[in-house]
């Protein structure tokens, strides 16, 4: 049995799709800054598929390919059909790697929240050495 034209429309749209989205495409190459840090790209990556089709009473009145066969005419029946696919590509944050620490530099909007998570730590050692400063402090 031959290949069915709906296998070579699917078959076409998914080498696309391959061709256009691979690891690089979620994880960029990294970029040396001259301060010995490393920037690396982080990308959300979606696809969408779909593909369709038909086939078309022939000519001359023939149902489908099985009565063809049956009547010993081997004209198979017309084909229309498509294929598509689209791909998205939204950039998330920018991984930057150096200092001996490795930090998620955000790109929505909100990052207010994530500046006062990564501050976080260092205001408690600040309000921790402020505790002990006042329990040496004698008292008049």
């Amino acid at each position: 049995m031959a290949d069915h034209p709906i296998e070579g429309l699917m078959k076409t749209a998914m080498e696309s799709i391959k061709e256009m989205v691979d690891v690089n495409t979620i994880v960029g190459d990294p970029v040396e800054t001259p301060d010995g840090s490393v920037i690396i790209p982080i990308s959300k990556v979606a696809c969408g598929f779909a593909a369709g089709g038909g086939e078309f009473e022939a000519a001359n009145g023939q149902q489908n390919e099985n009565q063809a066969a049956q009547q010993g005419n081997s004209t198979a029946l017309p084909f229309g059909g498509g294929s598509g696919a689209g791909v998205s590509v939204q950039p998330v944050g920018f991984l930057v790697v150096g200092q001996g620490q490795i930090r998620l530099l955000p790109v929505d909007g909100n990052a207010v929240v994530d500046r006062i998570i990564d501050v976080a730590p260092q205001i408690l050692s600040q309000v921790q050495t402020i505790f002990r400063r006042d329990r040496r402090i004698p008292e008049c």
